[in-house]
């Protein structure tokens, strides 16, 4: 990779940040293709969002959002798509005309990874509130889904319950245990080992499938626990794909993303 005074400077922002493997995948793109540019990784606490995004709409930088800022990265864009708008939650975003725009790509992938795993509808448990969570609700909201919600604070569980079905959802809060066909882990438990299981094995009934927005080495625990009860796990490493897929459209609108590079390159990196 050359990098000079032509070099297009893309990032993914959070805080943690080193777990993200947006770096490797979208680089492992930008050479297959032999795009002037580079995507790296920049560690952005909460309270210097707005300082960052003021900064890369003056020098045109475009990238990724992870955990936890989506919903202040959605503050402080000045255009939004719909997606954007409707979640509260912002994790691609880009400069046209010195604006800088703010989408949603978590929304599309969730859907379709849930869709690939045979769940357009159904009952859906989410686990989590926060940005990810919101776009699981969206998702479950087109997809005509019922929405179990489940956190550890109940208020906030309940909150979140109200906000997702003033967005189209049929949600509530879920009982103990929840029926559920699919859960899906919209927190960040799992990055560590040291996390505990963002779902205890009593906490569902009824349970086909689970997808866990996480993605580490040799998959999350709770993956691989689950996968030993014989339910269908996933961790987050095709959502990671699919919405790098689509960001990259708002990045490089004249150049069609490489899937199977950038698939290729997740895979080696979580490769044990």
């Amino acid at each position: 990779m050359r990098i000079d005074g032509n070099t297009r400077l893309l990032a993914v922002l959070g805080d943690p940040v080193g777990h993200s493997l947006s770096p490797v995948m979208h680089n492992a793109a930008i050479d297959a293709l032999g795009i002037a540019a580079v995507y790296v990784a920049l560690r952005v606490p909460p309270a210097a969002v707005p300082a960052a995004f003021t900064t890369f709409t003056e020098l045109g930088i475009a990238g990724n959002v992870t955990v936890p800022l989506k919903g202040a990265a959605e503050r402080c864009v000045a255009r939004k798509t719909d997606l954007c708008a409707r979640t509260g939650s912002c994790n691609t975003f880009w400069v046209e005309q010195a604006t800088l725009v703010g989408d949603n790509t978590d929304v599309p992938a969730i859907a379709a990874e849930l869709q690939d795993m045979g769940f357009d509808g159904g009952r859906w448990l989410v686990l989590g509130t926060g940005g990810s969570a919101r776009a699981v609700a969206i998702a479950a909201a087109q997809a005509g889904a019922e929405l179990l919600v489940r956190s550890r604070d109940r208020n906030r569980a309940a909150a979140f319950a109200d906000w997702a079905a003033s967005h189209g959802a049929s949600a509530r809060v879920a009982a103990s245990p929840a029926p559920a066909d699919v859960v899906v882990n919209a927190t960040p438990l799992g990055l560590r080992d040291s996390d505990p299981a963002p779902l205890e094995s009593s906490g569902t009934s009824d349970l086909r499938a689970a997808l866990d927005l996480v993605y580490r080495p040799g998959t999350s625990r709770w993956v691989r626990e689950l996968s030993r009860r014989g339910v269908a796990a996933r961790d987050g490493r095709g959502v990671l794909v699919r919405q790098g897929a689509l960001a990259w459209r708002r990045f490089f609108p004249d150049q069609s993303p490489p899937i199977e590079v950038m698939r290729a390159a997740v895979e080696r990196a979580l490769r044990v």
